[in-house]
């Protein structure tokens, strides 16, 4: 072979090498490819390892102690929020409290306008089941190290879930993982329909679910949106993430010029339901 053509040879093979190092990489929808956390779990492995995940320790103050103002604050939000759980509202925080899949695709199905599942929005399921977990384990450098006791043991008060609180009594509160993972999820959501922003605000209420729940003081669910926020500016760096991101972008035009939308009647009610807690913290 000529200099010539053994020089056109490598660069042709450094390119093509180049494109192979480029390309998208593997985003898998299924389940089943991805795996548990843990055997039984029900919680999919994140995008991020361990190491990569934000440190919440660093990142947050200590909560509240008691006989502080802030913890006044926190208190005189638990009453408010609290008188809620009876009415339609509390119906909807009970709601809001199951993170399992396939319960837990609906929750953010009306602010998005899509009906998300497993069969029809693969890509978009699965980019809520990962980041669910990547969200929830980084509150737990802070949890595992305040071990904040939980508003409805510290005044002995019912909760959304009865069946639930004897394991969260043991699981510390600040700061709320329901609250980074719903503020993770609506900032995600927001990427993929930035035409919906405000309706994807519904993060608020989410984490708001766990304070009429009676399971998270105020200052647990704003330090959770801190850490939902934080995973997500980790996840932006993550190609696998991208490359379902950028699916999921592609699921939600396809499910809305087919149709797969939730019932406009049921997203009505939800947020004429949710209008009734706007004025309230946090």
């Amino acid at each position: 072979m000529q200099p010539a053509f053994r020089s056109a040879a490598a660069a042709l093979a450094a390119i093509t090498l180049l494109g192979a190092c480029t390309s998208t990489p593997h985003a898998p929808d299924s389940p089943a490819e991805v795996g548990e956390l843990r055997p039984g779990a029900g919680y999919l492995k994140g995008y991020l390892g361990r190491e990569e995940l934000p440190d919440s320790l660093a990142l947050l103050p200590p909560p509240p102690a008691d006989g502080t103002p802030a913890h006044a604050d926190d208190a005189d939000a638990f009453r408010q929020l609290t008188a809620l759980q009876k009415g339609a509202r509390g119906t909807l925080a009970t709601r809001d409290a199951n993170l399992k899949f396939p319960q837990a695709a609906g929750a953010f199905a009306c602010a998005l306008g899509v009906t998300v599942s497993e069969q029809g929005t693969p890509h978009l399921n699965m980019l809520l089941r990962r980041t669910l977990t990547d969200a929830g384990l980084a509150t737990y450098k802070a949890k595992d190290k305040y071990k904040r006791t939980r508003p409805f043991v510290a005044f002995s008060a019912p909760t959304c879930t009865p069946a639930e609180e004897a394991a969260l009594s043991k699981d510390g509160s600040y700061p709320s993982g329901h609250s980074a993972l719903g503020w993770a999820w609506a900032l995600v959501l927001t990427e993929l329909a930035p035409e919906r922003a405000d309706a994807l605000l519904r993060g608020r209420s989410f984490g708001q679910s766990r304070g009429i729940c009676g399971v998270h003081w105020k200052s647990d669910i704003e330090a959770g949106r801190l850490i939902g926020a934080a995973t997500v500016a980790r996840l932006r760096v993550n190609a696998v993430f991208q490359a379902q991101l950028a699916a999921a972008k592609q699921e939600v035009v396809q499910a809305r010029a087919a149709g797969q939308v939730p019932p406009a009647a049921d997203c009505a009610s939800e947020t004429q339901t949710l209008r009734s807690s706007l004025q309230l913290a946090p």
